[in-house]
Formats: C-alpha cells, structure tokens, sequence
C-alpha cells in the first residue's frame, strides 16, 4: 500500500512551548477557492490563532490567510472565523474538555493531505513558567549530548 503524502504548510511551535498539547484530533477546513490557493502558496500564519465551540460547531479563530494576488473580488477577509468540519462524537468530546477548566482548543499545524486542507487541532492546556523552564533545559541538554557524541564519534 502507498504511503500517505502530507504536506505541511504551517506549524505552530509557539504552541509546544506554551501548552501541553493532551490528545490532537484532524479536522478537514471550510475554505474558498482563492484561500485554497493562498494556502498552497504557504501564505498561512497560525501563531495566535484557537478554535472555540458555538453551537455545537467548531470554529478556528485568528488564523491569517493572505488574500490571493489574483483573487481580486473573490478574496475573504484574511482573519475571518473558519468553520472546522469534525465528527459529531469528536466535537462532543471537545466540548467536554473545553468545559475542563484549564483546557483550550489550539491549530498546531495546518497540511494537504490527499489534496486537502487539514488542521491539526490540539487539546491544550496551559504551561506554568517552571514547566517552561523545565524543557528549555531538557533541550538544551540534549543538545550539549549530541554535539558530544558527534564529536566523540569522529
């Protein structure tokens, strides 16, 4: 069997480092045609962008897609409110964890996948500052080991 070909076009690392990301889901993207276009060129920003819950539908919010160059009257507005489409059980859960408190909705990477926009939507919850300091340091570590172990093996 074939292996499955994902694109990514966007990441949110910004995400790792301020939340715990608990359980993610994949969530396919209500688009028009010239933010399609926009996307695959990688004009796509979702640093401060999160999904929120309204009547029982999922919403992503603050992600920037820039206006296609040759979309003229048919671009939207880069940071409208974008419906995720879901299954219904998966969207049960997330209003279960959003009403956790502590727990938030978060896009950490948004990919093509079988020529379509997908969202990967994270179940977040909030990192204290100790715990921030707490992977700089693991990262740092990991870092100082391997460049011993590169020096070590030439």
């Amino acid at each position: 069997m074939a292996k499955q070909v994902i694109k990514t076009v966007a990441q949110n690392k910004k995400a790792r480092h301020e939340y715990f990301i608990e359980e993610t889901y994949e969530a396919g993207i209500e688009l028009t045609g010239t933010e399609v276009k926009s996307i695959r060129q990688g004009r796509v920003n979702i640093r401060d962008s999160y999904a929120y819950i309204k009547n029982s539908e999922v919403f992503v919010s603050g992600m920037h897609i820039s206006p296609y160059e040759q979309g003229n009257i048919f671009n939207q507005d880069p940071l409208r409110d974008r419906k995720l489409l879901l299954h219904r059980y998966e969207i049960n859960k997330l209003i279960g964890y959003t009403q956790q408190k502590g727990l938030t909705l978060i896009p950490t990477q948004v990919y093509f996948k079988k020529g379509r926009v997908k969202v990967e939507l994270g179940v977040a919850r909030g990192k204290k500052l100790f715990d921030k300091r707490r992977d700089i340091a693991d990262r740092d570590a990991k870092r100082e080991i391997d460049r011993r172990v590169k020096e070590y093996n030439q």
